[in-house]
């Protein structure tokens, strides 16, 4: 196979099938991208006729089954579910529900990804194999992100994967995957092309034309000569406006009116099949009467492929097959779709049939609809149970139970985050012959809306007045309601106008209690005593909440409702434990179930409890992931302040500062207190790292003014401010600030909030008791998973003995600070630590040169896992990873360590192989 203008593109797919071929132990993944029709498509067929001696599994995007959830991952791993049985129960139980085979709860979503890797693996193990994705941009939001889950983890497996994508489709999924651009042709490769396909035919000025138009586009090139008369051929007699890409479908449009009608009718039903099932495809021609021939033309003519699947040969030939038709022509082809489809093992495929097939209102068709939208919520296909119950509300009769689905179609487009299309439907269910309690909860879920999309001071008015108007129609919606009122107004800070966070906590504290759970009660009510009674009063009830969560099962729906107040709580009350349990468990729920209007806060609250564990690789994965969805929903001030509450710490000013602006510059903010005092805060955690402290002194003052805030950020701005002020020659003001946190912090007991009044509290000390403060906090903070507060402890405990004149106990301590920032990446801290140590005399290489580079960070997890008796496959299934890649990982470590066996792993041979980086 030919293609012009792609020697290199052919080469790099040449080597990438003899690596699989070879089973050499090295990545054999490749993200093509490019604009439609650049020839991303024939290079995975040139892929997939130089792959000899390889399987070659197919899997294509379509847009029709963008919303159904696992529908890609079911294309690609659809001839091997044969081997489902030789998967380990949990995985294999992932995939039976992920594809709808068996009944069961949301599978995890990186158990799927993993079941998946695993599949493929053990096909692999028979013969290399190849996968080719098509149009990747177009796969449902859940297979993309498994399939770039797989891809992360082709280590040591005889597996290629090629993922072709338009461009800009999927670049946060796929962000890290070795990618190659195929851009468009030269002239010379151009003409050659259009020459290969109309020798003889063409006058050199409508060639010169055609090549203009095109501007190097393979698709363009051989599209727009047949869509071109005899006469426009001759002498270039054609329509110089049209552009070409409308060009090249009008030209796929022509070709298929021209067909014979049965071939129409064959092409159209293909089209409105997307999965490409043959036995499908002939069940559905074989009801509408059409002949087995009907399908040689389309075929002749290069526009479809019937083979062991069915293939177009440009998604805008199934659009043009399609477009073709008459409505009526439609409604026949989708019936007879339906009536070929198992209702047992596709059952929403077959409703999503019906749903085309029928020209006005059918509450039976409705209903089965509905109830396809609760089977995709249970498989985490909140997009796809959107999708439903919005076709279920437009063919429901009743126009009472019409305006109940377009509330839920709203509330399911919501969690998805689809907030413009969400408020769409609400506007419509608000014609509707709503009752008192759907009403209110239009209300409710219009706040909600406001709240994700565009900035808690704006939901917080409307979350109020459906709580007011909730409390006698349904108490456990009303205390939600309330629930959300809270968290918008301790996210926002002090309005300008409007309710106040003591005002919103009266209000809690008086609505009658609901048939949640005790401890959804004890949360709501610890939060609103801390705002009307005091921290004292509020912070026991809240931390028993909090252990309740933390230890108890919880469900989904409980889950992503009081899981992101319960975080938020957690940080206020230094309850840090409780904070990364309940934040890993959120992110990984709204992950599991796509519910993307929770995620970005979700990834919030995980941001900042990851930058104060030190773990800033994580973080910067998760400002990334944060960023990615706020492009997809269009909410951008949670990605913002994820940026905010992270690149401080980091001592990178300039991040520091673009993420301050753009915090600053967004007017759905404008008049949120919270913005003054998240920037200020940022600012004096970035100047105190970097030793600017008359900065960082006027900056926490600022982050302090307004104390009646029930947030994070006020808090750690007293941190802030007792060690600026003490180093700016402000005793005074140090020790009031001291005294204020120290209250708080009794109040709360926990070893963050203890081990950080003595710290700060050692700052405004002298002599002994001084060093007895930074030894408590020292000891407290080691029990916890703070990093960042117990490095800076060991930092200002270092300090003062270097001040004291003791020389060698300040190189230990600072020693020590040094390299946990140096591990953590907080490059401003990490300076002044330096510049601490060369004080003392001592240089901070040498102590970092001690840590040996031997293994990697992930080699030594292994082999301590390997060390502690866990199997290949044990430890596959906890790191997300084939055991095949465990063993390659585990020969390397053999090496590296000079053992020969698993056997030998000792923990005191890995205690100095670990690497820094």
């Amino acid at each position: 196979m030919r293609l012009y203008g792609r020697k290199f593109e052919c080469e790099t797919l040449d080597q990438l099938v003899a690596t699989v071929q070879a089973g050499r132990s090295s990545s054999a993944v490749l993200v093509l991208r490019g604009e439609a029709g650049i020839g991303k498509t024939a290079l995975l067929e040139y892929t997939r006729g130089s792959a000899a001696g390889c399987r070659v599994a197919l899997a294509a995007g379509v847009e029709s089954e963008m919303e159904l959830a696992f529908s890609g991952l079911h294309q690609l791993c659809a001839p091997f579910l044969d081997r489902l049985h030789r998967l380990p129960k949990p995985r294999r139980d992932a995939l039976e529900t992920a594809f709808g085979l068996s009944a069961g709860t949301p599978p995890d979503r990186f158990l799927v990804g993993l079941a998946v890797l695993s599949l493929l693996a053990d096909v692999a193990e028979k013969e290399p194999l190849v996968c080719l994705i098509d149009d990747a941009q177009r796969l449902d939001p859940v297979s993309a992100q498994a399939l770039a889950f797989v891809a992360r983890r082709l280590l040591a497996e005889r597996i290629g994967l090629v993922i072709a994508v338009r461009e800009p489709g999927l670049r946060q999924v796929l962000a890290g995957l070795p990618q190659l651009e195929v851009g468009r042709l030269s002239d010379g490769d151009a003409r050659a092309l259009l020459d290969s396909v109309t020798p003889g035919r063409l006058d050199g000025r409508v060639r010169d034309r055609i090549v203009a138009e095109s501007q190097g586009n393979p698709l363009a090139l051989l599209e727009l000569p047949r869509g071109l008369a005899p006469a426009e051929l001759a002498a270039g007699y054609g329509r110089p406006d049209a552009p070409s890409a409308g060009r090249t479908e009008l030209s796929f449009l022509r070709r298929v009116e021209s067909l014979p009608a049965q071939t129409r009718q064959l092409l159209l039903v293909a089209a409105a099949e997307p999965v490409g099932d043959v036995t499908l495809l002939a069940r559905a021609v074989e009801t509408l009467g059409i002949e087995e021939s009907a399908a040689a033309p389309a075929e002749s003519a290069g526009l479809i492929t019937i083979g062991t699947r069915v293939r177009f040969l440009h998604p805008l030939v199934r659009s043009a097959a399609y477009r073709a038709a008459t409505p009526e022509d439609r409604q026949r082809v989708h019936q007879a779709l339906a009536d070929a489809t198992d209702q047992r093992t596709d059952p929403e495929r077959r409703a999503w049939h019906l749903a085309n097939a029928t020209a006005g209102p059918d509450e039976t068709v409705a209903a089965e609809l509905a109830r396809s939208a609760e089977r995709a919520q249970a498989r985490s296909g909140v997009a796809a149970a959107a999708t439903f119950l919005e076709r279920a509300a437009q063919l429901t009769p009743d126009p009472a139970r019409r305006g109940g689905r377009t509330l839920a179609a709203a509330r399911a487009k919501f969690r998805a985050g689809g907030y413009d299309a969400a408020l769409g439907l609400l506007d419509a269910a608000t014609l509707s012959p709503l009752d008192e309690r759907e009403r209110a909860s239009a209300h409710l879920l219009r706040g909600q809306i406001m709240f994700a999309a565009t900035s808690a001071g704006t939901a917080l008015p409307l979350l109020l007045e459906a709580a007011g108007r909730l409390e006698p129609l349904d108490p456990g919606l009303a205390r939600e309601s309330y629930r959300d009122a809270l968290l918008a107004v301790i996210t926002a800070g002090r309005l300008p106008d409007g309710p106040r966070l003591a005002d919103v906590a009266r209000a809690t504290l008086a609505a009658p209690p609901g048939p949640a759970p005790e401890r959804a009660d004890l949360l709501l009510n610890g939060l609103a005593l801390v705002a009307t009674d005091g921290y004292a009063a509020g912070v026991p009830v809240a931390l028993r909440a909090l252990e309740a969560f933390r230890t108890d099962e919880v469900s989904r729906e409980e889950g992503l409702g009081w899981l992101p107040f319960a975080c938020r709580l957690a940080h206020n009350v230094w309850d840090f434990d409780s904070w990364s349990v309940l934040s890993a468990r959120l992110v990984d729920l709204a992950r599991e179930t796509g519910t993307l209007s929770v995620l970005p806060s979700a990834l919030l609250l995980r941001v900042s409890n990851r930058a104060l564990a030190g773990e800033f690789a994580d973080a910067d994965a998760l400002v990334a992931e944060a960023q990615a969805i706020g492009e997809v929903t269009g909410s951008r001030f949670l990605a913002q302040y994820a940026a905010l509450v992270f690149e401080p710490w980091r001592g990178r000013e300039t991040a520091t500062r673009q993420a301050i602006e753009a915090v600053t510059r967004e007017t759905a903010l404008r008049g949120e207190g919270k913005v003054a005092t998240a920037t200020q805060w940022a600012t004096a955690v970035l100047s105190n790292g970097l030793g600017r402290y008359e900065e960082a002194y006027a900056a926490a003052e600022r982050g302090c003014e307004h104390p009646q805030e029930l947030g994070g950020a006020f808090i750690r701005s007293l941190v802030e401010l007792v060690e600026a002020a003490t180093r700016s020659g402000r005793p005074a003001r140090a020790a009031q600030a001291a005294a204020r946190l120290d209250e708080l912090a009794r109040s709360s007991g926990t070893d963050w909030a203890l081990g950080t009044s003595a710290s700060v509290r050692a700052q405004v000390s002298e002599g002994s008791a001084a060093e007895a403060l930074y030894q408590e906090a020292i000891e407290r903070l080691g029990r916890t998973e703070v990093r960042i507060a117990y490095a800076r402890a060991r930092l200002l405990y270092g300090e003062w003995l270097r001040r004291e004149n003791r020389r060698a106990d300040a190189r230990e301590q600072l020693g020590i600070a040094h390299e946990m920032f140096c591990q953590m990446g907080a490059e401003g801290f990490t300076k002044r630590a330096c510049r601490e140590l060369q004080g003392t005399g001592e240089k901070a290489g040498r102590r970092s040169a001690r840590i040996g580079t031997t293994l990697t960070a992930q080699e030594a997890q292994i082999a301590r896992l390997a060390g502690d008796g866990l199997t290949n496959l044990e430890i596959g299934s906890q790191l997300f990873i084939s055991p095949h890649t465990v063993e390659w990982h585990l020969r390397k470590v053999f090496v590296k360590l000079g053992i020969v066996s698993r056997k030998q792993i000792r923990p005191s041979l890995l205690e100095d192989a670990v690497a820094t980086s």
